[in-house]
C-alpha cells in the first residue's frame, strides 16, 4: 500500500474521476454521501430530475453548495442537451429540433449557431456547465434507430464542420462541450444501450469518414470526448473503443493528439454491463485510457467501482499516478470553467422564463 496516502485520500482521489446520475429532482443523502465521503467528480441529470427551470436551478445550487462546502471544488453538472429526440430540459426551455434538421436546413450553420447560444445560454442560467453534446456520428445508410433524428448527415465534411460550430457556441458561453460517440457510431447495427455492436469498417473508411469530425473538434479545441461501447475491428478486434487502449490512448490521444477529457458513455449500458459488468468496465476504461467514467442510474455501481479501483491501487495493480493523471485534466478544465463561484440566481431564472 501507498505509504503516504490514507484511505480517505485515495477514495476522494478515485471518486473524482465518477459522474453519477441522482435519483430524484431534489439532492437525496446518497448523492450528498458521495460528494461528502468521495469527492464525486460530477452529477448527471436526466428526465427525471427536472420538473421546471426553477426547481433545476435550486438543484444544480444545492449540488455545488455541498461540493464547495466539503471540498472546495466545483462539479461537472450535465445533461444531453442535443435537440429533437434527445433533450432532457423541455418547455418553457427553448425546444430544438435536433442535429438532422439542423443538417437539412436550407442554412444549417445558422440554425447550429442558434441551437448552441440559446441552449447555452439556458444552461448557464439554472446552473449546468456541461452538455453532451453534439454528436459527431456520421450517418450510414441505414440508421440504427436509437440514432435516429441525432446525426447531422451522412457527410463527414458537414458533419465536421457543423460540429465545430456547435463546440464554439456552447463553449464561448460558458458550456463545456463533449463531442460523441468516438470514434463514430454511425454505422451501428445495434443499440448499445442493449447490445454490443461491431462496426466493420475498414481502416480507411475509419479514417476518412468517421474520424474526420473528431479530428476538426479537437482542433476546435472541444472540452472532452466521448467513447463509444462498439468493437471496431480494423482498430482493436477484442474490445470496444471504452475500454481500448489502442482506441483511447494510441489512436485518441497519441495519433489525434487529443489533450483534453475522455469520458465513457453510460457504463450501465448493456455493451458493457452485459459482459464485464459495471466496476470491471469502469477499471478496463480507465486502464485503457478512460478520464470520466460515467454511471447514470444506480449509485451502489458508483460504490462498487470506486470500492474496486481503490483494491487495484492499494494492490499496486493501477499505479496512483495513473489515477492522478486524469484528475490532473479534470482538474485543468473545472479551473477554466468552473473557477468562478457563480451562484445561481433564482429571480433572474424567473424573469428569464416569465415565472
Amino acid at each position: 500500500m501507498h505509504s503516504t496516502l490514507e484511505l480517505s485520500e485515495i477514495d476522494k482521489s478515485i471518486g473524482r474521476l465518477f459522474m453519477s446520475g441522482m435519483p430524484g429532482t431534489k439532492l437525496d443523502r446518497g448523492t450528498e454521501a458521495l460528494i461528502r465521503d468521495f469527492c464525486l467528480g460530477g452529477v448527471i441529470l436526466f428526465s427525471r430530475n427536472i420538473e421546471n427551470p426553477v426547481q433545476l436551478a435550486s438543484l444544480c445550487r444545492d449540488l455545488q453548495e455541498k461540493a464547495r462546502k466539503y471540498h472546495g471544488s466545483s462539479l461537472f453538472l450535465a445533461v444531453d442537451q442535443e435537440g429533437g429526440p434527445v433533450a432532457r430540459l423541455k418547455e418553457p426551455f427553448t425546444r430544438f429540433p435536433g442535429n438532422s434538421a439542423i443538417g437539412e436546413d436550407e442554412n444549417p450553420q445558422e440554425k447550429a449557431v442558434e441551437f448552441a447560444r440559446v441552449t447555452a445560454t439556458e444552461m448557464k442560467l439554472v446552473g449546468l456547465n456541461m452538455n453532451l453534446a453534439p454528436v459527431l456520428d456520421v450517418r450510414g445508410r441505414e440508421v440504427e434507430r436509437h440514432l435516429a433524428g441525432r446525426t447531422f448527415c451522412g457527410d463527414p465534411e458537414k458533419v465536421a464542420l457543423l460540429g465545430r460550430v456547435v463546440i464554439r457556441e456552447l463553449q464561448a458561453h460558458g458550456i463545456m462541450a463533449v463531442a460523441k460517440h468516438f470514434p463514430g457510431l454511425g454505422r451501428a447495427p445495434l443499440d448499445p444501450h442493449r447490445d454490443l455492436p461491431i462496426i466493420d469498417a475498414g481502416a480507411g473508411e475509419m479514417e476518412q469518414v468517421h474520424l474526420s469530425p473528431f479530428r476538426a473538434a479537437i482542433e476546435e479545441g472541444v472540452s472532452a470526448v466521448m467513447t463509444s461501447h462498439a468493437v471496431y475491428p480494423a482498430l482493436d478486434p477484442d474490445l470496444p473503443a471504452t475500454l481500448s487502449r489502442s482506441v483511447l490512448t494510441a489512436l485518441l490521444r497519441e495519433e489525434l493528439g487529443f489533450q483534453g477529457l475522455i469520458i465513457t458513455d453510460d457504463l450501465e449500458m448493456g455493451a458493457i454491463e452485459k459482459t464485464w459488468g459495471v466496476p470491471q468496465g469502469a477499471m478496463v476504461s480507465l486502464q485503457a485510457g478512460g478520464d470520466l467514467l460515467l454511471i447514470c442510474k444506480d449509485q451502489n455501481l458508483v460504490m462498487d467501482s470506486i470500492l474496486a479501483l481503490r483494491g487495484k491501487v492499494i494492490r499496486g495493480d493501477i499505479p496512483f499516478s495513473r489515477i492522478y493523471e486524469s484528475m490532473e485534466r479534470i482538474g485543468k478544465l473545472k479551473s477554466r470553467y468552473l473557477k468562478k463561484k457563480e451562484t445561481v440566481s433564482l429571480e433572474r431564472v424567473r424573469a428569464y422564463f416569465h415565472l
